[in-house]
């Protein structure tokens, strides 16, 4: 796609649906596999790439790499690396999306040495295999995570009945890993993904709209821990993040203690106006690491998100890409549920994943969108410190 500047391959892009945590119930999740992808990775990687979508984000599967404690085999990564070579497709690799080896502990101590430890072990992987700039998503949704951790979502590790104690604790280990990263491959571009929400308070009595707004103001907590602009005791510092991925759906937006706020609600909070609000506090180039809908909804999700994300940069936003995120069909987390959300489909009787018609034809129409606007004279971009 000729459009935006872009530091990116392209700027539309794809997500692979990778999580492989436990749920509560003990059950061992492996997107990757539900979805067929890792058998049908070279496949998936050519057909996107067909497409346009030449950048995607991809994961590894942690527990199946650390076998034993410092014992790694890369035999489920590898097939992907080659795969993305040889089709030409730039891949953002998520190396912690949620899920870890049953014995790694993620609630210890020596955790964040721990993953340190795996995250440099696995650049040096890619390097041997592909070599080239890698380019991470070193910890996935610290907020989120951190949450279904709280509220026994996600089973908790010891000491995380502490409210507040698991989210520093994830910060640690995000902060200890790119500090071994950056000391050992400077060049690799680091970005991050973090939810991208708004609260509104149900009534505007003051004691309402003063805790919907601290609610509001913890999403922003990850980043200032990783950049250094709070807790500076963690060790966060700016150059741990090249990006500032951001990860937005329709269900982003709530009432505090309430239900999910419709978008053309006037309680609804402007897209634009929350890149604008990331952008001013960060002064990095941002871009949209996760989005999109289910079923009929595709199409017309991705018709306001790129009208929403052209206003930003309008504004001056620095937006580097669009994620759709996933990509495929698949399983529900929780049910095992058909979701089709996806520009593919699960892989079919035939061997191919289907493509969406509607979602297609809106791409692109939002590619010669922002390819016209891209040729404007006087675009800007904010003066960020």
């Amino acid at each position: 796609m000729h459009g935006p500047e872009t530091i990116f391959a392209s700027f539309f892009q794809g997500g692979f649906e990778c999580s492989s945590h436990r749920r509560r119930d003990g059950v061992r999740l492996d997107l990757l596999r539900a979805t067929g992808h890792d058998r049908h990775v070279a496949s998936d990687y050519r057909q996107l790439h067909d497409l346009g979508l030449r950048t995607i984000r991809d994961g590894v599967r942690w527990h199946l790499i650390e076998k034993a404690p410092g014992q790694y085999d890369w035999s489920s990564w590898t097939p992907a690396l080659e795969a993305a070579a040889d089709v030409g497709m730039e891949v953002i690799w998520d190396l912690f999306h949620y899920g870890s080896p049953d014995h790694v502990d993620q609630g210890a101590d020596n955790f964040p040495r721990r993953y340190a430890d795996f995250a440099l072990a696995a650049v040096e992987h890619h390097q041997q295999v592909v070599g080239g700039r890698p380019l991470l998503c070193l910890v996935n949704e610290i907020s989120f995570m951190a949450w279904a951790v709280e509220v026994a979502y996600f089973p908790r590790p010891a000491g995380a009945e502490r409210k507040g104690w698991f989210k520093e604790q994830l910060a640690r280990t995000a902060i200890a890993a790119a500090a071994a990263v950056r000391a050992e491959f400077p060049d690799a571009l680091l970005v991050w993904a973090e939810p991208l929400v708004h609260v509104a308070p149900r009534d505007h009595r003051r004691k309402s709209v003063e805790a919907a707004e601290r609610e509001r103001q913890g999403q922003f907590e990850a980043y200032d821990w990783l950049t250094g602009r709070a807790r500076p005791e963690l060790g966060g510092d700016p150059s741990f993040a090249d990006l500032i991925g951001l990860n937005y759906y329709p269900h982003n937006q709530w009432y505090l203690d309430g239900p999910t706020i419709p978008m053309g609600h006037h309680e609804y909070r402007s897209l634009a106006d929350m890149l604008v609000e990331i952008a001013e506090r960060y002064g990095k180039p941002l871009f949209l690491a996760e989005t999109g809908a289910e079923g009929s909804g595709r199409a017309a999700w991705l018709h306001h998100v790129c009208g929403e994300a052209r206003e930003a940069m309008e504004r001056g936003v620095d937006l580097q890409g669009i994620c759709w995120f996933p990509i495929t069909a698949y399983p529900g987390w929780d049910n095992s549920r058909h979701a089709e959300a996806g520009l593919l489909s699960t892989v079919t009787a035939d061997g191919k994943r289907h493509v969406d018609a509607r979602l297609l034809e809106e791409l692109r129409e939002q590619e010669q969108r922002f390819a016209a606007w891209a040729k404007r004279p006087g675009k800007r971009v904010l003066e960020l410190a």
